[in-house]
Formats: structure tokens, sequence, C-alpha cells
């Protein structure tokens, strides 16, 4: 199949691009480019004649006429966003025209495509979201497909009125709509202004580890490469309409799993340690959602997927790639914003 992936030089977006071509689909990689898109995350895969790049903003409708026309896919799958909450809270707009008008877009787009083309049954234009839409849970209960939405941040609203357009779409117009709400990702390719990787690179360089708040902040943790298989599988074999919750079932507070990554780099990098000692405590989010949890038991009845690497195995896997790679997270050090603290505005 032919699949179009927006913002495929993302992090999530290259996983599913990667794995895409690994399973002989032909890929058209839509990336604007902003400041979090990384080609380097396609190194490994850009000399394949199944791969084709074109760098172009979900926001410039012409532009997204332009590649249904040369490309004619038969599946969407929508990952370009502005994602990162605290660049949210500076700068609303990008994540307003990015990702709500940038959908509202992309969407028309595909259904005048999808109209040319003589509405295609197998056509999908699938819209992969965030469980932040969700809100903040309690210390019990988890998030599933029914969960009413109560997004807490300029992020999590934004991606909220985009899951409500796509699903308008699919009832008003009958576009065969799919979404999918996923738990906190991370692996390797992660962009390192988040904080995942912050941990690993602060504590590499000894510098300070910065935890909003007292920790206690709960946070489900996906491993980006069981994402990218749970992705296909809804866009393969999922029911047209269907929402889809995706989790990794890796329970932590922030403080925990800060510890852990520690513990991992004093193992694997023993120069400096104690790492822990770098910790330090600093002023909360405005708005900080409590805790997420995502219930899984859908995608894993209808369509058998399940994670399949721990949170430790994971983070094992993730510090271990870091380390191995610094010409890749070196050069992105200089980007905007990275490396300093963001979403204090009140």
């Amino acid at each position: 199949m032919k699949v179009l992936v927006t913002g495929g030089a993302g992090f999530i977006g290259s996983a599913v691009v990667r794995l895409a071509l690994a399973r002989g689909h032909r890929v058209i990689n839509l990336d604007s480019l902003t400041y979090a898109a990384n080609l380097e995350n396609l190194a490994s895969v850009a000399h394949l004649d199944l791969y084709t790049f074109e760098q172009t903003d979900i926001r410039d409708r012409a532009g997204l006429d332009r590649i249904f026309t040369k490309h004619n896919p038969d599946i969407v799958m929508h990952l370009a966003a502005e994602s990162h909450v605290d660049r949210s809270i500076d700068a609303p707009t990008d994540f307003i025209e990015t990702n709500v008008t940038g959908t509202f877009n992309l969407l028309e787009a595909a259904r005048a495509h999808w109209i040319r083309q003589g509405k295609p049954d197998s056509f999908r234009f699938h819209h992969i979201s965030t469980d932040e839409v969700f809100g903040s849970l309690g210390r019990t209960g988890t998030f599933c497909e029914t969960t009413p939405y109560d997004p807490r941040s300029p992020y999590s609203a934004s991606k909220a009125a985009s899951d409500h357009l796509v699903r308008a779409w699919g009832e008003t117009y009958g576009l065969p709509v799919l979404i999918t709400n996923c738990s906190n990702n991370y692996g390797p390719y992660h962009f390192p202004e988040k904080l995942i990787p912050v941990v690993i690179l602060n504590a590499l360089h000894g510098r300070s580890i910065p935890v909003y708040g007292a920790g206690e902040n709960i946070r489900d943790w996906l491993y980006v490469e069981d994402h990218a298989e749970a992705l296909l599988a809804v866009v393969t074999q999922g029911q047209v309409g269907r929402t889809y919750a995706i989790g990794g079932e890796n329970e932590a507070r922030n403080i925990d799993l800060v510890q852990m990554i520690c513990a991992l780099m004093d193992e694997m990098h023993p120069s400096g340690a104690p790492h822990a000692q770098l910790i330090s405590f600093v002023a909360d989010r405005p708005g900080h959602d409590a805790r997420y949890a995502i219930d899984p038991s859908r995608i894993k009845a209808e369509l058998g997927w399940q994670p399949s690497v721990s949170l430790q195995e994971g983070l094992r896997k993730t510090v271990r790639w870091y380390l191995d790679n610094e010409a890749w997270w070196r050069p992105l050090l200089a980007r905007q914003g990275v490396g300093q603290r963001l979403g204090t505005a009140r």
C-alpha cells in the first residue's frame, strides 16, 4: 500500500516510516521540518526506492493538494503536530494553527482526493492523537475510548479539537477515518527537550536534572517501536470510525522514572556516579496533569496488539542508544529552546 505519513521526520513519525518501509509499503513522508523534525531519523531508509520525502506544511492547502495528486496515497497517517506542552504554554498560536487548522486542511485535501478516486472503500485517514485530551486522572482508573474529553493545556486542547474535526469528517462526509490516542512515548530519536532525553543528557554532562514539583506526576510509558506496531495494526486492520487507545501499561512517577535512568547511567556511564545527586526539584508546570494511564483492552481484543517492551528494558535500550549516538543528538542541542526552561508563563 502507498502510505502518506505527515510528520514523518519527527520522533513517532519516523518510527512509523521505518517500520512501514521494512514491511514493504511505499511511503511518502510529508514534513515541514520545523525545529523538532530531523531527517537524520531516516538516514537508514532514505536511499530506498519505496521512500519519498516532500517538504510541505500541513497549513498549506495548495501544497497538500499537489502532493495528493502527485502520489495518490491509499492511506494517510497523520502525525504532524506541535506536541510539547511547555511550548504550548508560551506560544499557543503555533499549536492552534498547526494542530487545528493544519488538520482541517489535511482532512479537506484527503476528502477531495478520496472523491476524485471514486471514494474507494480501502482508503483510510488515520489520525494519531494523545491521551492528554482526556485530562487528568486521580489515583485510580484509566482512560479508554469512551472517556470524556477534558483537556488542560493549549497543546491538549488543540489535539482535542483535531480529534473532533476528524470524527466530524467521518460522520458528515463519510471519510473513512480512524483515531488513536496514545500514552507517553519514549525511545531512540526522541527530541532532546523531552523528559527522558533531558535526564540522560544532563546526567551525561554532569548538569542539574530538573524534576517538576515533587515528581509525583504519573505517566504511562510506551516504547516508540511498540507504538509504531500498534499504529500499523490499526490502519490495516482497524474498524472504520473506531477509536483505539494505545498504552504501554508501564506507569511510573516522574521521580521514580528519573531515578531509574540515573541508576542505568551509573551502570553504563559510571563517570559522575551517583547521577541521582544531580536531581533538583523546580517550580511545577502550570496546570500539570497528575496522572495518565490507558486501558488498551480494545486494541488487544480486536487487533491482537499488546506492548512488548517493559519500562526497564525500554529505558536500558534508550540510554544505550543515546550513549552510542552523540552524532545524532549533539547538533540538536543548538536548536531554539532546547536546554531552556519553557512553559512558565501565566
